[in-house]
């Protein structure tokens, strides 16, 4: 007899945690992403700022299943989902699904000035980090060679636009490059003279946090070297130039994008309401609004709990509804009631600045400077896949905190 076939679309958190779930279940899964491989995000910034290499952080999704009998991996884009028919079309073909999962997760919004991409792109892939690694680095080779004192301040001056996590752990890597690893290795420049821009249209940095952590990361930034701009709106991004509040600045290293983000075209494929980002508003069990076979989850899905609060676009929440969502649908298979409704459990916010400084936000416990530091590294190594990638993390981060040096210091070519 053929099994009910449960289709996964993204390999991301969400998605793996319900193929994982549902090893045991009577049922075919079909995962299906547009990568070969699962990404560690939460770590990108280091892949970019030549702390860790990609391999460290990245996995192919065939290896992380490779145990699991009942599930099937293609890589493969989706193009449309038909949800009367129950098919998903692919550039590997049409499939039928019993359920469907869309874990499609989410890109960065430019605000409607998508021209910008060009010349600001944004970190969401491993293919993002390494071109932004080779953008930076590249600078710091042209500033060496540069003859012109002011063509090579221009080269060594960088610009991270947005001052959530994603901004403030570059711009913290991007300090730490500058002023530790690089300086014993350059005789014509000197890139602890770097410029680094963080520029946030928001009052304060990490609005996610309470007000007092972000002030401490605001003030560890600074000593750092890096210009904190808050309350500064970008108008404007051109090659080689950012325009804020008026005021032209001309940057010749890499321009980052860490402000704003969009969901992915779940909610378009399903024609279902949709929330200002493009997040799908789904039901109490994740499901599509009058699709009880269909499920959103992670950053596709506009998820609000029972105290009216809305699930954070975090890899914690993610994978919470991609198990809750497995649990479903085993309920159901079973003819067993479903689950309680979905939700969101908090375990807490981290962040970090750089060497010996970070900050951590669980219930009414907060960490900053070294101990959060180690907290925060102890909760990234454990979270990784595989003993092999911890124990290589732990080795690296190890080496770097004694030595200053980043063995991931590569210049590739596409």
């Amino acid at each position: 007899m053929t099994r009910p076939r449960v289709v996964i679309v993204g390999g991301g958190f969400g998605g793996l945690a319900a193929a994982r779930r549902l090893a045991r279940a009577p049922v075919d899964v079909l995962l299906i992403d547009a990568e070969n491989h699962h990404c560690f995000q939460p770590l990108l910034y280091q892949a970019a700022t030549a702390a860790l290499a990609p391999s460290e952080i990245a996995w192919p999704i065939r290896h992380v299943l490779r145990g699991q009998a009942n599930a099937t991996v293609l890589m493969a884009t989706v193009l449309a989902v038909d949800a009367d028919r129950q098919t998903v079309t692919s550039s590997a073909g049409e499939f039928a699904y019993d359920f469907l999962m869309l874990s499609t997760g989410s890109t960065h919004s430019y605000f409607g000035h998508d021209a910008w991409e060009r010349h600001a792109p944004s970190l969401k892939t491993i293919a993002d980090a390494i071109a932004i690694r080779s953008r930076t680095l590249k600078a710091f080779e042209r500033a060496e060679a540069a003859e012109d004192p002011e063509e090579r301040a221009r080269l060594l001056t960088f610009a991270i636009i947005g001052g959530g996590p994603t901004g403030v752990e570059l711009a913290g890597a991007l300090a730490e490059l500058a002023r530790r690893t690089l300086p014993p290795e350059f005789r014509r420049s000197n890139p602890a003279r770097a410029r680094i821009l963080l520029v946030e249209a928001g009052l304060r940095l990490l609005p996610s946090f309470p007000n007092r952590l972000s002030e401490v990361a605001r003030r560890s930034l600074i000593r750092r070297g890096v210009e904190v701009l808050t309350g500064t709106k970008v108008e404007d991004v051109r090659d080689g130039v950012i325009v804020a509040d008026g005021r032209q600045i001309d940057v010749g290293g890499a321009i980052v994008w860490a402000a704003g983000v969009r969901s992915s075209p779940a909610g378009r494929w399903l024609d279902a309401p949709r929330d200002h980002s493009g997040r799908t508003r789904v039901e109490p069990n994740l499901a599509a609004p009058g699709r009880p076979n269909v499920f959103v989850i992670g950053d596709a899905a506009a998820v609000v709990g029972p105290d009216g609060r809305q699930a954070p676009g975090l890899a914690p929440a993610a994978k919470q509804m991609g198990a809750y969502v497995a649990r479903v649908i085993r309920a159901r298979l079973e003819g067993r009631p479903e689950p309680a409704p979905f939700r969101y459990r908090d375990e807490g916010s981290l962040a970090t600045i750089g060497r010996n400084a970070a900050l951590v936000k669980i219930g009414p416990v907060s960490l900053t400077g070294f101990p959060g530091w180690v907290f925060w590294s102890a909760a990234h190594i454990y979270f990784l896949i595989g003993a092999r990638s911890r124990f290589f993390v732990a080795v690296s981060w190890a080496w770097s905190y004694v030595s200053f040096q980043r063995g991931a210091r590569l210049i590739t070519r596409a």
